[in-house]
């Protein structure tokens, strides 16, 4: 009988932790990156549940697109300075001989510095990769995007692994991108999880709005 109640209280952990993970999933989506600063230094436990969550996604997928990002670092020299935006528990960092700059709204590692996206602390043209790894959220795209072209030196690289069905016109976006100062260089939309997307900086982004630079919120379904 204790068996039977242990295991029913476990299914109804479960289903809190679930409903909790869909709760800040869609916070982090439909808000700023201000906000999600905010959020989680009011409460640093939720972000600790939010990536427990992500997680359990993120493992049925038949490849993680930072496994991806890691091949293709190793493939460059290891002297390139990266930024990992939204980096989590730092497994880019980890992975790479390169020196990798880790950001993100909570320390999962000691190697993170708290931020928010659109703020990070490097100075200009400082880096030679970004990377964002399923790690664009909120509504201000085009600040995050745009701060990724501050730090990055003319002719750097930016990597973006999303998940496949937030893009709802891919052409926009990168149309988007191209108003920021980014030129694409490969994409890879061969996968129904996610897409990989290698850009270059060409130059400063534009001033005003970039409409295209659009994704769909990524919200999850109760199962």
């Amino acid at each position: 009988r204790s068996g039977r109640s242990a295991a029913l209280r476990a299914r109804m952990e479960e289903r809190l932790l679930g409903a909790r993970f869909r709760y800040l999933n869609q916070q982090l989506y439909t808000g700023s990156s201000r906000d999600a600063a905010r959020l989680f230094r009011a409460d640093p436990a939720a972000f600790h549940l939010y990536h427990r969550g992500f997680e359990r996604q993120v493992r049925r997928w038949p490849e993680r697109p930072v496994q991806r990002i890691v091949r293709y670092l190793r493939r460059r020299p290891a002297s390139l300075v990266v930024a990992d935006f939204g980096c989590g528990d730092c497994t880019l960092a980890a992975s790479v001989r390169n020196q990798v700059h880790c950001f993100d709204l909570v320390p999962l590692s000691p190697r993170v510095t708290v931020c928010d996206m659109a703020e990070v602390p490097l100075v200009a043209e400082s880096v030679d990769v970004a990377v964002f790894c399923l790690a664009l959220m909120g509504t201000n795209l085009q600040e995050i995007l745009g701060e990724a072209n501050r730090v990055l030196k003319l002719g750097g690289t930016l990597i973006v692994a999303e998940v496949a069905s937030r893009f709802e016109d891919t052409r926009a976006f990168l149309k988007g991108m191209a108003q920021l100062g980014f030129r694409i260089v490969s994409k890879d939309l061969s996968s129904s999880y996610f897409y990989l997307l290698e850009f270059t900086k060409t130059g400063a982004a534009r001033p005003g709005p970039a409409p295209g630079l659009r994704l769909r919120p990524c919200l999850y379904k109760r199962r």
